[in-house]
């Protein structure tokens, strides 16, 4: 399939992280770009905005009659069900429909590609990679999951030549993509839904890792099983970031690489994963070429990602961050670096879970990841794709939990629950319409800031 021929480019599932960045490189390059999804959101909004026709009703009558034509694409995500009678329109009138990662995989077919593949990290460290590449003059395009606050947007640059993509393991979509430069950021459990076990998942990621044949161009984590370019913290490592220490909330580190030692590199986002991210992604741009000079100042510059640790209030007396963490791992990250940080306040974590495969797959890890926080509150699982699965749910997750400092609260009275808390540092936590909250509960925290400060 040649893209050059396409003159029209239909989203079934407009609204996703992954998609709407899709969506916006084809409407960047010229072509007509429209699209379904089941719910507004910010991002719908935004693509809007920006003068694409986007419905939320799966109706065929809905489709832009311009989209009937031959040269259409139809790009469909994998939670479209398969009863989705638009889907089943294109397919039955023999229409081009592929999967986000398949048209990943054309788009960095034709380009010079970094690849960013792992279970946790994928999303900040391919957008500190396309900061540096874009910010140094690169001719580059990054995909990226998540909104990068440098440029309120998922992609970064309108480049031709060069493309920065998270290589996805669901669905083992990044067998689609051809890396030039690539790194496994992790290789934890994830996704069991599809894989059943730990060890099919390490099979795929050996899989995506050998399609890179130069190992010299291929970034791993010492003590991950696979071939390549070693990267640490405080250890011997090809890359090894060092001398580690935080000066007005952020990193300042030294890197020693294979030829050079870099030092005094200034560095925002707070925690041990982050510093891990912004070291790979630093290796990346070295093998490439780009200068010493170029990456120290994008890394000083780079300001983070919305949901990933982010800041929405940092005042005297209270600090509320949100945070996409949906695996154990993830939330061990968050609570190392608010500990780190806030290592004498009391902190309260509010979770939602995110589906019901991960929440019976993981249940004990989790329990142990929140307890560590000084409160908890649970909200019920988030289902995304999935239906209920029978015992599966918050009270039960809730029951593992050893702090006793924990309630499971329904999405209407977590405002006034929040509100109510003395904890100095507030946290939500979760991948799935908690992040439709923030802006409520910023506002809530707002004003009890300005009633205390009155009274």
């Amino acid at each position: 399939m040649n893209l050059n021929q396409i003159h029209n480019v239909y989203f079934i599932g407009i609204g996703g992280i992954g998609m709407s960045a899709l969506a916006r490189y084809f409407q960047n390059i010229g072509k007509n770009v429209a699209g379904y999804d089941k719910t507004p959101t910010s991002l719908t909004n935004e693509l809007i905005d920006g003068g694409m026709s986007i419905h939320f009703e799966d109706n065929i009558s809905l489709i832009p009659t311009d989209f009937y034509i031959e040269n259409t694409l139809v790009i469909i995500t994998p939670a479209v069900p398969a009863s989705h009678s638009e889907w089943n329109y294109f397919l039955e009138r023999d229409f081009e429909v592929k999967k986000r990662a398949e048209v990943l995989g054309l788009i960095t077919k034709d380009t010079f590609c970094f690849a960013v593949a792992g279970t946790h990290g994928k999303t900040t460290t391919s957008s500190i990679l396309g900061h540096i590449l874009y910010e140094s003059g690169a001719d580059v395009t990054a995909f990226l999951g998540g909104i990068v606050e440098n440029y309120h947007s998922n992609l970064i640059g309108t480049g031709k030549t060069i493309s920065v993509v998270e290589a996805d393991e669901f669905d083992r979509s990044f067998l689609h993509l051809h890396p030039d430069i690539a790194c496994v950021t992790s290789m934890d459990a994830d996704h069991l839904d599809i894989y059943g076990d730990a060890s099919s998942i390490e099979a795929s990621f050996k899989e995506f890792a050998d399609k890179v044949l130069d190992k010299t161009k291929l970034f791993v984590p010492k003590g991950i099983d696979l071939k390549g370019m070693t990267i640490a913290i405080n250890d011997d490592a090809n890359y090894k970031a060092f001398n580690i220490r935080i000066e007005n909330n952020s990193y300042i580190f030294d890197v020693q690489t294979p030829t050079e030692l870099i030092q005094n590199i200034a560095f925002g986002l707070p925690g041990h994963h982050n510093l891990m991210n912004a070291l790979t992604a630093l290796a990346m741009a070295k093998t490439y070429g780009t200068k010493t000079e170029d990456i120290v100042k994008a890394l000083g510059t780079f300001k983070g990602i919305q949901r990933r640790f982010s800041y929405q209030i940092k005042s005297k007396n209270l600090v509320y961050i949100d945070d996409y963490a949906h695996h154990p791992t993830e939330i061990d990250a968050v609570y190392q670096a608010v500990s780190e940080l806030y290592p004498n306040e009391k902190v309260l974590a509010i979770f939602q879970p995110h589906l019901f495969s991960r929440t019976k797959d993981f249940a004990d890890n989790f329990a142990k990841s929140l307890s560590q926080f000084n409160e908890i509150i649970l909200l019920d699982i988030y289902p995304a794709r999935e239906l209920p699965m029978e015992g599966i749910t918050s009270s039960w997750l809730l029951s593992k939990i050893s702090n006793e400092h924990k309630k499971l609260i329904s999405k209407q009275n977590i405002i006034s629950e929040i509100t109510n808390s003395d904890a100095s540092v507030i946290v939500t936590i979760g991948a799935g319409d908690i992040g439709e909250l923030v802006p409520q509960i910023k506002i809530a925290l707002e004003q009890k800031i300005e009633k205390t400060h009155h009274s």
